[in-house]
Parts: structure tokens; C-alpha cells; sequence
């Protein structure tokens, strides 16, 4: 399923397209806007000195004798640099508006990770720096494509928060042993290692947070 999606999500700068019609179709002058600091968001992507930056988390600084600032640490989207930017309050920021689209993960080869539209069933190919957590990537997995409505092209991908991996390998559980917060490493299924509890076993399903790459809770059945 097809997902339109404008980033931010603030009612008074970006308001949805109708239903059927897609954010390419709005006139190239709406495609790009400006807004300010108190427009700002976690998760909004920021077009900074020709560079597409992802909000990662924000506050702002009051003190009784200077401006206030606004701070926000930024994760690229099109770059692997993580940098952390501060504006006066009321200064202007420049959003991008994208669209969000339900990909499937086919297979990993030389032209990178490749990618079919679930509704069109168009194939694109993005290099691992694009996608979030390519290490939890498996065969017929969901992934989030994000492309950019101003160039028409994708600008980064990630994976649901939460998804369900089977445990191939990890040292025998303990059986019973569910108080204790020590933790132990698992491969899971795509190859990557994640810390469990020791109650953990192999051949066991568990949910892992892609965000944060850490362990969740065990499945019982697949889901």
C-alpha cells in the first residue's frame, strides 16, 4: 500500500493532498516552503546549505539576558554526517516535503540493496548509507522508502520500529532464568547480533527495535 506522507506534520504549513492525488502533482512551487523554529519537529527533514538532514531531537535554550536559541541534533539523509545546528528563535528553516512509499526488500547484490513498490511494483536499488538499520534487512521485509518531492527522487529509507527475527544462533538458555537484566549475544536471521536475556534460545522468535537495535520481547508464534 502507497502511503502520502508530508514531513512535518503540521496542519498549517502542509496540508494533505486530496484523496488520489499524489504530492507530485501539487505545483513545484508548494514543494518546497519555509517555515521556523517553532515549526520544528522530530523526524522533519531540513534542507541545510544544500544538504537533506533529518531532526533527530530538539529543545530550545532561554536565558534572561540573551535571545532564546533552538538547538536540534540532525542526522543526514543524504549524507552519513550527524551534526547538531542552534538558530535564534523565530528564525527561518526550510522543510522538504517527501512522500512515503511501502517498499518490499527483494535481494542484496552489486548495484546495492534492491527495493519493489508494493503498488506499482517498480524496482529501485539504494546503497546501505540510505536505509536505516540494513543489518535487520530480510527477504519480503516492509521498508519505508522516503522520496524527495522537490527532485522526485529517494532520499532514504528505514524499517517498521518493530519487527520479528528468528534466533539462529546464541549460547544455550537458562531455563527460567526471566529476573535477571543480564543479557547475552544472538545472531538473528540476517546475520546481525542482537543482546537478549539468557532465557533466550536459538530457534526462538524475537522482536527487535530497529531504532535502537535492541531486544523487545520473544515471540511466541510468528507473526
Amino acid at each position: 500500500m502507497q502511503v502520502s506522507t508530508v514531513i512535518p506534520t503540521f496542519a498549517t504549513l502542509c496540508k494533505n493532498p486530496a484523496p488520489g492525488r499524489l504530492l507530485k502533482d501539487i505545483k513545484p512551487s508548494t514543494k518546497f516552503f519555509m517555515a521556523t523554529t517553532s515549526d520544528i519537529s522530530r523526524g522533519m527533514i531540513l534542507k541545510l546549505d544544500g544538504s537533506l538532514y533529518s531532526v533527530v531531537e530538539f529543545g530550545e535554550n532561554k536565558t534572561a539576558r540573551a535571545a532564546a536559541k533552538v538547538w536540534a541534533k540532525l542526522k543526514g539523509v543524504d549524507n552519513s554526517r550527524t551534526i547538531e545546528k542552534t538558530w535564534n528563535s523565530g528564525e527561518n528553516i526550510f522543510p522538504v516535503r517527501v512522500e512515503k512509499k511501502t517498499f518490499q526488500y527483494l535481494y542484496k547484490d552489486d548495484s546495492g540493496y534492491n527495493l519493489m513498490n508494493n503498488e506499482t511494483f517498480e524496482q529501485i536499488a539504494l546503497g546501505e548509507e540510505m536505509i536505516d538499520a540494513p543489518q535487520f534487512l530480510k527477504e519480503g521485509s516492509e521498508v519505508y522508502v522516503f522520496i524527495n518531492n522537490e527532485t522526485e527522487q529517494p532520499i532514504g529509507a528505514e524499517l517498521p520500529e518493530k519487527i520479528v527475527v528468528l534466533v539462529t544462533y546464541c549460547e544455550p538458555g537458562l531455563k527460567g532464568d526471566t529476573a535477571t537484566r543480564a543479557l547475552k549475544p544472538a545472531t538473528i536471521e540476517t546475520g546481525a547480533t542482537v543482546n537478549v536475556p539468557l532465557f533466550v534460545n536459538e530457534n526462538e522468535l524475537i522482536r527487535v527495535n530497529t531504532k535502537t537495535g535492541e531486544y523487545v520481547e520473544r515471540v511466541k508464534e510468528k507473526e
